[in-house]
């Protein structure tokens, strides 16, 4: 049982390495592309992508759509999409908005956020069963 669970901690591990080194790039090139004071579109893309990515994955395994070993999925749920989404950045973008007296972005960005990362849910559900019925499995 030992090595199982070194194995698995590996598997996350690697998977937090892929995930924090794309949320970094992606929120610099927000940053490069909007301007430095518009990183949060970077956020916002990383929070939604992720929900739509954990939705897929744990969608294929937990259904049977695929087989996804133990590993792969931890590598890709909690060590990816762990690493890479941002929630307590997204937590503190909301706050620097709201002590900024931005209380209508502070609005938008939370509120869409949540509605965005569950429509990114939906789809990644979607697209997963899509894939099953097309025999992509």
């Amino acid at each position: 049982m030992d090595f199982l669970k070194r194995r698995d901690a590996l598997a996350i591990a690697i998977g937090a390495i892929f995930g924090a080194l794309s949320r970094f790039y992606l929120t610099e090139g927000a940053k490069a592309a909007f301007g430095k004071d518009f990183g949060f579109y970077g956020t916002f893309f990383i929070n939604v992508s992720g929900c739509l990515l954990i939705a897929y994955i744990l969608t294929l395994a937990i259904e049977n759509i695929r087989i996804i070993s133990p590993e792969l999925r931890l590598m890709t749920t909690t060590g990816f999409c762990g690493a890479y989404t941002t929630f307590s950045t997204y937590g503190l973008e909301t706050n620097t908005f709201l002590t900024k007296g931005n209380i209508t972005m502070m609005l938008i960005y939370w509120v869409g956020s949540a509605i965005a990362g569950m429509i990114g849910i939906q789809i990644g559900v979607l697209l997963a069963r899509a894939s099953a019925q097309k025999g992509l499995n």
